[in-house]
């Protein structure tokens, strides 16, 4: 009896010790994971002070469990995007639309990460230039820092300096001074710095043709010499050491071939088609023949009501200007559009052809028909 009874005991005992074992265990999983859930993550960093106990180790844990979302961009469109908070808008609201925009990939996540840092009570209202690489805490770093805001400025090619100066005037974000930007690149104007490829410009040209087309980031506070600075730094990275031994081994200075280039500019619709017309160009000049070029007729008589005019009923040979060329040989005075890489590449190197004349085809689609006897061409034209 008393041999059973200690029997009892001992597997009391032994149940016991084992159960506690495996409950000790179990606890001591459970810590550890909670402990490795909620430990610091340098990507993270501090959580906000106001944060209690309960709501720092939530929102740590949440994170950490999507710390893919955090760290990888939403997409792979490098593009600059404008993004606007409006005054009063909700966290809520905005995150809603970076995930609809694409610019965030979960808006529960970048709330979270917004209430564990505190900067959900610092988004600014106002305007931000945004990109689809910047991963979800650079997105939201960006809406609270109001000193890395960036106002995107879009220059397009085929413009001309007095768009240019619209646009800036159209774009209340920006502190640029259009007047100002007028006068930094009118004609006779010093460029804000020493550009080698502006050394063969007339002294009394303006910088048309150099103030490169592209999406520029400005801080803000930027003024029209800072752009025009970045529109001419922009032109000397754009200008390869190739395309300029070109122009010298075909016997034209840079600025010739920019005023080449932008004859191209204005009158190309399709890439493909820019070499060829270039060599429309230089089979044209090779032979003393009139450039006549409609856009240069636009540029002369264009004004603030249409820089580039239609030109339908109209005789372009009664329309006195050095850049019509239908009254000058040769050139026109100057460049009458700013140009893209395209172009420039076009004048370095042009198709090798017969060809004197082209037309716009009838149909719309932006291609022309070229020719190489006037004949040829008369027959092109859309009836």
């Amino acid at each position: 009896m008393r041999l059973r009874e200690k029997r009892r005991k001992a597997n009391r005992l032994f149940v016991y010790l084992a159960v506690t074992a495996v409950v000790g265990a179990v606890a001591v999983c459970a810590i550890s994971g909670w402990a490795g859930l909620t430990a610091r993550n340098p990507v993270l960093g501090d959580p906000a002070p106001e944060l209690n106990l309960l709501e720092r180790a939530y929102y740590t844990t949440y994170l950490n469990l999507n710390g893919d979302v955090l760290t990888a961009p939403a997409g792979a469109d490098p593009e600059p995007r404008s993004f606007n908070i409006a005054l009063g808008e909700s966290v809520a609201s905005v995150g809603e639309r970076l995930q609809a925009d694409g610019l965030v990939r979960d808006q529960a996540v970048l709330d979270a990460y917004l209430r564990y840092t505190g900067w959900d009570q610092h988004i600014e209202a106002g305007d931000f230039i945004l990109r689809q690489t910047m991963n979800l805490t650079e997105v939201a770093r960006a809406l609270t820092d109001a000193r890395a805001r960036e106002v995107m400025a879009r220059i397009y090619e085929g413009w001309r300096r007095e768009q240019i100066a619209e646009s800036l005037a159209a774009n209340p974000t920006l502190s640029v001074d259009p007047a100002e930007f007028l006068a930094l690149t009118g004609p006779g104007a010093i460029p804000p710095g020493t550009y080698a490829f502006l050394a063969d410009r007339p002294p009394s040209a303006s910088l048309e043709g150099f103030l490169f087309p592209d999406s520029y980031l400005l801080r803000p506070g930027a003024t029209a010499q800072d752009l025009v600075r970045r529109l001419l730094d922009n032109f000397a990275l754009q200008l390869s050491s190739q395309n300029q031994a070109a122009y010298e081994a075909r016997g034209i200075t840079i600025y010739e071939a920019v005023t080449i280039a932008s004859l191209i500019e204005r009158e190309a619709v399709k890439d493909e088609e820019r070499p060829l017309i270039a060599s429309v160009i230089f089979n044209r000049l090779e032979v003393g023949q009139m450039l006549e070029i409609d856009a240069t007729v636009q540029f002369a008589i264009g004004t603030s009501a249409n820089w580039w005019p239609p030109l339908g009923g109209l005789d372009l040979r009664n329309q006195p200007s050095p850049f019509n060329t239908y009254t000058v040989v040769g050139l026109p005075a100057g460049p009458i559009s700013n140009v893209r890489r395209a172009s420039l590449d076009a004048v370095a190197f042009p198709a090798q052809t017969p060809y004197l004349y082209y037309q716009a085809r009838c149909d719309g689609s932006g291609f022309h028909n070229f020719a190489t006897t006037y004949e040829e061409h008369v027959a092109n034209l859309c009836p």
